[in-house]
């Protein structure tokens, strides 16, 4: 057992090292990207230099370097692009060597203003994406829908600077008929919970489905347990294939006191409930948890990847409001 505990701390040490070989190379590579942007940059504002410069320097790079990638016509006006988008931007220059040039290109393609960037830029990293789970955020527009759900009418319990809920989820993924139950949306869930992680965010941990809590002798159960890294707490949700309706609230109340009499740990924060419904009215749930003390959100899901620009509509629509403060803001 001692020899195995050793053996883990070399493994460790090799983990690391890798690790820190790999961000000191992707340093230094977006590095020379920005300088390559830089010095073609301030090339093109040259009248010396005409139109096919761009041209012979991609060329004359493939025959000093021949079979390298990424140095052609276009590869070298992306890197201008990128040196020209966060030029004197100090608000990114520390997060630009923290990404791989891949999640780079994509948020450059993908985005439209200097704050949707920066966004997906502290995501990315705070949630070690790939690239392909960048990607799929960008296409399910994560940027509109957390700055919306910034703006909408949240329990004052978790309102705060790192509230982890959405007002509008999206499980494209899921396999599911037409018409389906509760039950198949929620075994659905759980086969594709590597891909509700990612919707959700990498901070919930999967505890459990139809999770018992027993009261009185009876048995009750709650749809999804997860646990909430950052907010160290319990999250009960519920699921429902329908419209909210006010009584939802108080099983959910019910469920949350049996967690936190029953399961939280001291040292843990009292439990979160998020009701995921397909549709909800507004008016509804805010007459409904008026009243309720305890911290839950009521929250609609999307089976299909939403329509960006009906969000960027709805998002400008609350451009007159004061300014909604970004999720991953440095102290």
């Amino acid at each position: 057992m001692e020899l195995d505990k050793s053996f883990n701390e070399v493994v460790r040490i090799i983990d690391e090292a890798r690790n820190n070989a790999y961000r000191k190379v992707n340093e230094e590579l977006i590095l020379m990207y920005s300088k390559i942007g830089q010095f073609l940059s301030e090339k093109s504002k040259e009248a010396a230099y005409g139109v096919g410069y761009v041209d012979s320097m991609a060329e004359y790079i493939h025959t000093q370097y021949p079979g390298i990638k990424g140095f052609n016509r276009r590869g070298l006006y992306r890197m201008k692009q990128f040196y020209e988008l966060y030029a004197g931007n100090e608000k990114v220059s520390t997060l630009l060597t923290q990404l791989s040039w891949s999640n780079h290109l994509c948020i450059m393609s993908g985005c439209k203003s200097d704050e949707e960037r920066e966004f997906y830029m502290r995501l990315a990293i705070k949630e070690r994406y790939s690239f392909r789970q960048l990607e799929r955020q960008m296409d399910s527009g994560y940027y509109e829908r957390y700055m919306l759900s910034k703006s909408a009418l949240l329990p004052e319990q978790i309102q705060s600077k790192e509230n982890p809920f959405l007002d509008h989820y999206v499980v494209e993924f899921l396999d599911l008929p037409d018409s389906f139950h509760e039950n198949d949306f929620r075994k659905a869930l759980v086969k594709g919970m590597k891909d509700f992680i990612l919707e959700l965010g990498k901070d919930f941990t999967f505890v459990g489905e139809e999770y018992p809590i027993q009261v009185g002798g009876e048995d009750y159960r709650i749809d999804l347990l997860f646990y909430h890294r950052s907010l160290c707490c319990l999250v009960a949700m519920e699921l429902k294939v329908g419209k909210f309706k006010p009584e939802y609230v108080s099983k959910m109340d019910f469920y949350l006191e049996g967690l936190d009499r029953q399961v939280k740990k001291p040292e843990e924060n009292p439990s979160v409930g998020l009701l995921l419904c397909a549709s909800k009215n507004d008016e509804v749930v805010e007459y409904a948890m008026s009243r309720t003390l305890s911290p839950m959100m009521v929250s609609q899901y999307q089976l299909q990847l939403p329509d960006k620009d009906v969000l960027s509509r709805k998002l400008q629509e609350l451009a007159s409001l004061p300014a909604i403060t970004a999720p991953f803001d440095e102290e």
